[in-house]
């Protein structure tokens, strides 16, 4: 293992984030807290706690979730799309690196920045709410899965576009709409028994499900069963990125 071009793409990663702090950083903090004021607080005391958590606080997974979900793949297609738009993939490609390095470098720096936004959230989180995490190490094995997941989930996103439209086009269409509809701001028990039964297609339910048990307790699906979708989720964005460069579809051309 090339330890020493990881770091360095790593690096280069994680400096272009701080160069852009403003963006990068500040710009999901401000969404979120505007999330938490006008559903935690202004429509939050109009709603009963929900398997006995306030409805402010019952949120503050789905948040913090949403917000991972987005941010991980944004950051990891950027990483690796710009290298394709700009033609400095190629000297990656054909530098003494493994394909296994680079995809460590650009996930893990991608990863590093969600999970540092998450956590910066689930502090801001606690200046709105009285929040309890119940399960700790459960949160931050959640948190990290996730992460991981969806920042290989970008990579692929980022190595299948041909333009900058293509970037947004999946995470705007399908993952946004999922998120939300994925039990972020409501437990699905809320829902008529047909589309409880619709949402369980829905993959970000057994991710928002996982995560909201570590903090009350209580989830719409059993965790063991969120926790095997992460999982396999996982394997099979490691499957697609073997894939990609055992083929060079889309960086060789």
């Amino acid at each position: 293992m090339n330890w020493r071009a990881v770091k360095a793409i790593y690096i280069f990663e994680m400096t272009r984030t701080f160069r852009t702090l403003l963006q990068s950083i500040v710009s999901p903090v401000i969404s979120t807290s505007l999330y938490f004021v006008v559903f935690g607080t202004a429509i939050g005391s109009r709603i009963n706690a929900i398997d006995g958590v306030d409805y402010g606080a019952f949120i503050v997974p789905g948040l913090i979730m949403l917000t991972l979900l987005t941010q991980s793949i944004a950051n990891a297609s950027f990483g690796i799309y710009f290298p394709k738009f700009s033609g400095t993939i190629y000297e990656v490609l054909s530098a003494p690196v493994s394909y296994l390095e680079v995809v460590l470098s650009y996930v893990g720096a991608a990863a590093t920045k969600s999970i540092m936004i998450g956590l910066i959230i689930l502090a801001t989180a606690s200046m709105f709410v009285s929040l309890r995490i119940d399960h700790p190490v459960f949160m931050l094995l959640f948190l990290v899965l996730t992460a991981v997941t969806f920042s290989l989930f970008g990579f692929i996103i980022g190595i299948w576009a041909d333009g900058f439209e293509k970037l947004q086009l999946i995470p705007l269409l399908v993952v946004t709409p999922l998120t939300f509809l994925g039990g972020s701001f409501y437990s699905i028990d809320m829902l008529p028994p047909f589309w409880q039964t619709v949402s369980l297609f829905n993959p970000v339910v057994y991710l928002v499900s996982g995560f909201r048990w570590s903090f009350f307790s209580t989830a719409d699906v059993g965790v063991g069963v969120s926790l095997a979708m992460t999982l396999a989720f996982l394997t099979a964005c490691l499957a697609i990125v073997a894939w990609i460069f055992r083929t060079g579809y889309r960086l060789k051309t």
